[in-house]
């Protein structure tokens, strides 16, 4: 939403301000894997409470950054310090939940991340109209170093650090533990592993990208809206995690894991057509239905793909597995912010006036990367029939 104000105030290009929005994503894919040992050693409470105060520093310090550089380097610790929320908070539901305890509580947070979408569109862009976006990015940093007082303060990594009894739930057998690098060459080294990566690069990475950075300069430079108006139609974002998540958890637990990706893909393919085919000619209410479909395929399907990523491999591993899946989806937002950035400057790292051609060009990568999404799709191995079928085998055991 403030993306153009950061433009202007740096004098730089697309490809230039697609640099400075995938630096967030770079540094959190990276830290995907050390967030996870780090909430195994360090446990979530210290690991979070530390990488919040790098986060806020870092958003207050692209406040106040004079020039690119510094920007990008707040930008990128930014990044580092909340890639380390998904992993810590489903370390601490596995302590402190029983199994379907921690089912509704997924849910719940990931409904949260929905509402901070939600705050981060409208309501973001309307105080930075009011107070600029350098105070609106000083104003997000210094709530996230409060964040981080906050957990230090109040989260405790398992109920015995209150005096509480553990919650313990039998699982059966006890999984035999295996070894850092033989899980990690166990997942890499798997043909189920890259079917589902190359999906989440695919269509989670251009979600991530146009909800991220080009979706408001889209509809403000080809519709004329306002930020408050772009705002409004880029909170489809987070309806879609929102209403989204649970509704494609109960169809993949009714219906499958697969028939899920192959929808969403086959959806994003027809959105992504109808985007670069109407690119400048569609009415308000059609540009939020498809910016929620759009969000729903790519934004939603989340909680789905880490559940695809865990059952595609023993348990022992699970961690890992998820973890490896969950760097490809950032690593995706990041090339496809810099490769749209390139294409709507045209090869010319200083244009800044975006023409309704070059944002058909954008949607034209959507629906090239939705295309082998849904020829990934098929390559994808349906899960839930061995998990349905091993717990049914314990059960008669």
């Amino acid at each position: 939403m403030i993306a153009l104000d950061i433009q202007a105030s740096f004098g730089i290009g697309g490809t230039l301000l697609g640099l400075l929005g995938s630096a967030y994503f770079y540094s959190y894919a990276a830290m995907q894997l050390p967030t996870g040992l780090m909430a195994d050693s360090w446990g979530p409470r210290k690991t979070v409470a530390v990488f919040f105060v790098l986060a806020g520093i870092g958003s207050i310090l692209m406040g106040i950054a004079p020039n690119l550089p510094l920007a990008i380097v707040g930008r990128i610790l930014v990044g580092v310090g909340v890639s380390t929320v998904f992993v810590c908070n489903f370390k601490l539901l596995s302590e402190w939940f029983t199994v379907r305890q921690f089912v509704i509580m997924g849910g719940i947070f990931m409904t949260m991340g929905g509402v901070g979408a939600l705050i981060s569109s409208a309501p973001l862009a309307w105080i930075s109209t009011m107070i600029g976006w350098r105070m609106t990015l000083v104003l997000v940093g210094s709530v996230t170093l409060l964040m981080a007082i906050l957990v230090a303060v109040f989260v405790r990594n398992r109920p015995s650090e209150k005096g509480l009894p553990p919650i313990t739930e039998t699982h059966g057998e006890t999984p035999e533990a295996i070894g850092l690098m033989k899980g990690l060459k166990m997942v890499i080294l798997s043909a189920r592993f890259w079917p589902i990566a190359v999906w989440a690069f695919c269509v989670v990475g251009l979600s991530f990208a146009v909800g991220g950075l080009w979706g408001g300069p889209y509809l403000m430079r080809v519709y004329g809206m306002s930020k408050t108006a772009a705002g409004g139609v880029l909170s489809t974002f987070a309806l879609a995690l929102i209403i989204g998540s649970p509704l494609l958890g109960w169809i993949a637990n009714r219906f499958g894991r697969k028939p899920v990706f192959m929808g969403c893909s086959m959806v994003m393919l027809v959105v992504s057509a109808l985007f670069s085919r109407f690119v400048d000619s569609m009415n308000v209410p059609v540009l939020y239905v498809l910016f929620f479909c759009f969000f729903l395929c790519g934004g939603a399907i989340g909680p789905i793909l880490a559940t695809l990523a865990k059952e595609s491999f023993p348990i022992a591993i699970s961690g890992t597995s998820v973890g490896l899946v969950n760097i490809f989806p950032f690593i995706g937002a990041a090339v496809f912010q810099v490769l749209m950035g390139a294409v709507l400057s045209g090869g010319n790292p200083g244009q800044m006036a975006y023409s309704v051609a070059g944002f058909r060009h954008v949607f034209q990568i959507c629906l090239a990367g939705a295309l082998v999404a849904v020829v990934i799709a098929f390559f994808l191995k349906e899960t839930l029939v061995e998990t349905t079928g091993k717990t049914a085998q314990r059960g008669a055991q």
